[in-house]
């Protein structure tokens, strides 16, 4: 399956909100597939959402500790614990901010053949789930961060070129 180029911070398409999907046809599973090969591609990938390779369409995969797959139109419900950790995005390679995020979720979707699925996460593997679900909805992490935080991120993920 084909490994896509991932989109960097300063990539309009990733301040888009994604297209909910409605076919559940050959092309998305083409896209799981390749949305799935790109993010095992490289160490320490977890999540990958359809539009940081370009794709704007509501569909994310994850991997950690043992638990993969994808979802289809996610929907979360969060927990109202919140934790704070170092978090990272493929859009910004190399650079590790902290980040508070609901320690459990709950995310609602289908599959890539339209079944319902339901994934129930705590600790990082909710946290890849709320940061992946934020590329749909056009969110970067960035944009949870206090403003004097954002701007040093922002400083460090695009440096001047």
């Amino acid at each position: 399956m084909t490994v896509r180029p991932i989109r960097t911070f300063d990539d309009p398409l990733l301040r888009s909100v994604a297209a909910p999907v409605h076919d559940f046809d050959r092309e998305l599973r083409r896209l799981v597939k390749s949305l799935t090969a790109t993010m095992r591609a490289g160490a320490g990938r977890a999540g990958l959402a359809a539009p940081q390779v370009g794709e704007p369409v509501r569909v994310v995969v994850y991997a950690y500790d043992g638990k993969a797959g994808h979802l289809v139109n996610p929907r979360l419900e969060v927990s109202e614990r919140r934790v704070k950790a170092d978090e990272a995005c493929l859009s910004a390679p190399g650079v590790w901010w902290p980040l508070e995020r609901s320690y459990m979720v709950t995310a609602r979707g289908r599959d890539m053949f339209g079944k319902p699925l339901t994934v129930r996460a705590l600790g990082i593997l909710a946290r890849v789930l709320q940061h992946e679900v934020d590329h749909l909805d056009g969110v970067l992490f960035s944009d949870h961060l206090e403003e004097s935080e954002r701007a040093r991120f922002l400083a460090e993920a695009l440096p001047a070129s």
